[in-house]
């Protein structure tokens, strides 16, 4: 028989056991009946992460069809959030990733504030993706492999400066709301098209619920939705124009050095349109750049090369190069000069070698031209004459034709960070110089120096303008934008053409003038030997670092113009000897293509 003391302690263990008891059916009640969903809701996260499906960006092709630029399937590395990550594993994604663990945490921080997993690393390389997947199982569930697509420049630099490039948006982007739904992670256009047309091509994400082992292996999938992809531009490129005309410039640039007229003539710029409409069928600026360096984050090498080079090859010079416009602005001149009946197409006007009210002003090296009339002084590219015309029309008037070609204001073409030059006057010296304006400014502004400058395109549109009898068209890059399937969706909304307040007769006088200059006589002669008879004008743009720039304006053919093509080389020197020759070949090239094409629009033999 048991004792007291005994029998005491068993029943304090029994005590002690149907408290315990109590205590967890009372425990097991409260998970069960108050805090279920609760658990069950972590209990899913733990085995259930969300991944999210990123769109492909819509194509860019060309006029024709032609893929520009695309998608390539690529894998990356990232990070579903958690509280705290352990630091053999960043470490172990170090080796693998071949990346600083310090960068992974910047990585880890800057997506703190957003709920998508921190991206790590986008195109793993084959080795990197295989290492990862040999690995998979030592790793936690919360270290993603994802497909994401790479975009691809075709033809690597090929019309870089129309197509743009893209990269990871930034904190600040997202924060400043520069890019309409952009999370962490999104790729987004950083210049160009991809930048203009960024909303468009971006498409939008999807979702998907993955349910994965203790290992990370993804045993099924839950709840996914499809990503929608963004939209295609076609554009009014034409590829073989743009081909040809780079090669040919990259060529032509190397001739001017190797030979000694221009040893420092590395950047240019040329643009092409259709003066019926204001398609442009060709943009090239030199320096260029490859666009797929940037697309998964460009290395410190490569961004120096590029950051490093005084020609600057991000530039896009076409719209953002502000030249003085040189001889070719006397084509605004003239137009002031005849509209306010100033001058008439047969007067002549005596040469002397330099302007009696401005003796030190006069043509290069001196030289005498004897009597002119218009044709004969704008073919011979002649200042004196242009000299006395702003002396009778003044520069006020000088001015306003000045605007009404488009100078002084954007184009409007549907690429961000346009120039919009300087339409000289006596307000800007005043602004700029704090001086009153004397007539040798009006001399120089007569003839495309002084305070004017101009951009490419600009030239360009004024030209346009010249060509098909006064329409101002809003040039552009994008012909439409197309459905992911290739059907037509829209095409985006542009201003309508508009008359300029220019007379048809002063028009033709215009191009009286510019016909004269490409044949013999004329400044740009050497056009004749072209098929189809041109129109243009040579330019010679001062320059204060440096050789004078050269610059050549065209449109042809010349009874029912298809083209207007501009061409500036940088310390290119005469305009005659640096850009004519490109616009030369970018005509020659056209009118092959147009003699290789049927009616019916295929091409002969193919």
């Amino acid at each position: 028989m048991l004792n007291r003391c005994h029998m005491s302690r068993l029943r304090s263990m029994f005590l002690l056991c149907i408290l315990l008891f109590a205590v967890l059916v009372g425990r097991i009640a409260y998970l069960q009946l108050w805090r279920s969903e609760y658990y069950a809701e972590q209990s899913d996260e733990n085995r259930l992460r969300q991944s999210r499906i990123i769109a492909p960006r819509g194509l860019i092709l060309d006029s024709s069809g032609r893929e520009l630029v695309n998608n390539l399937p690529g894998y990356a590395v990232a990070l579903q959030k958690q509280r705290s990550y352990n630091s053999d594993l960043l470490e172990r994604l170090s080796v693998l990733l071949e990346m600083p663990v310090d960068d992974i945490k910047e990585k880890i921080t800057a997506s703190a504030n957003y709920s998508d997993p921190a991206l790590l690393k986008s195109n793993l390389s084959t080795e990197q993706l295989t290492k990862i997947e040999e690995q998979r199982r030592n790793m936690p569930y919360y270290v993603m492999l994802e497909i994401r697509p790479i975009r691809n420049y075709v033809y690597n630099d090929l019309a870089v400066h129309a197509l743009g490039y893209v990269g990871e948006v930034s904190e600040y982007e997202i924060e400043h709301g520069l890019f309409k739904n952009a999370t962490l992670g999104s790729i987004v256009g950083k210049a160009g098209l991809e930048k203009s047309y960024d909303s468009i091509l971006r498409g939008e994400d999807g979702t998907l619920a993955e349910e994965v082992d203790v290992a990370g292996n993804v045993v099924r999938h839950h709840n996914a939705m499809h990503p929608t992809p963004g939209k295609n531009l076609q554009l009014t490129i034409n590829f073989d124009l743009q081909m040809e005309m780079e090669k040919f410039i990259d060529a032509h640039l190397w001739s001017l050095r190797a030979s000694g007229k221009a040893p420092d003539a590395y950047a240019a710029a040329m643009v092409a349109i259709d003066p019926r409409n204001g398609a442009v069928r060709a943009l090239i600026s030199r320096p260029n750049y490859n666009p797929n360096l940037f697309v998964q984050g460009i290395s410190s090498k490569d961004w120096n090369n590029i950051n490093n080079n005084p020609d600057y090859p991000m530039s896009n010079r076409v719209i953002e190069g502000e030249y003085p416009p040189g001889s070719t602005f006397k084509i605004v001149t003239g137009s002031a000069a005849f509209e306010l009946n100033k001058v008439t197409l047969y007067e002549r006007i005596y040469d002397g070698g330099y302007h009696p009210l401005v003796p030190t002003m006069g043509n290069a090296g001196g030289e005498v031209l004897g009597w002119l009339s218009f044709v004969s002084g704008l073919a011979q590219s002649d200042n004196v004459y242009f000299y006395e015309l702003s002396y009778r029309t003044g520069i006020d008037n000088i001015a306003k034709y000045a605007r009404i070609y488009g100078f002084g204001e954007p184009t409007g073409i549907d690429l961000d960070d346009e120039s919009k030059g300087l339409v000289a006057s006596r307000q800007v010296k005043k602004e700029l110089w704090n001086e009153e304006w004397r007539l040798g400014d009006t001399f120089n502004a007569a003839i495309g120096q002084g305070f004017n400058l101009a951009t490419p395109l600009q030239l360009a549109v004024m030209l346009g303008c010249v060509a098909n009898g006064g329409i101002k068209y809003q040039p552009y890059l994008v012909e439409k934008i197309l459905n992911p399937d290739g059907s037509d969706f829209t095409k985006p909304k542009r201003a309508e053409g508009k008359h300029i307040d220019v007379s048809q007769q002063t028009l033709d006088y215009m191009q009286l003038g510019m016909s004269a200059t490409t044949r013999e006589g004329g400044t740009a002669y050497y056009f004749d030997a072209l098929p189809k008879k041109i129109a243009g004008k040579t330019g010679t743009a001062e320059n204060s670092h440096g050789r004078d720039h050269g610059l050549f304006v065209a449109y042809g053919p010349l009874e029912d113009p298809e083209l207007v093509v501009v061409a500036v080389v940088e310390r290119g020197g005469f305009g005659s000897i640096s850009a004519g020759p490109i616009v030369y070949k970018c005509f020659e090239e056209y009118f092959r293509e147009k003699s290789e094409t049927p009616a019916d629009g295929k091409e002969n033999g193919k």
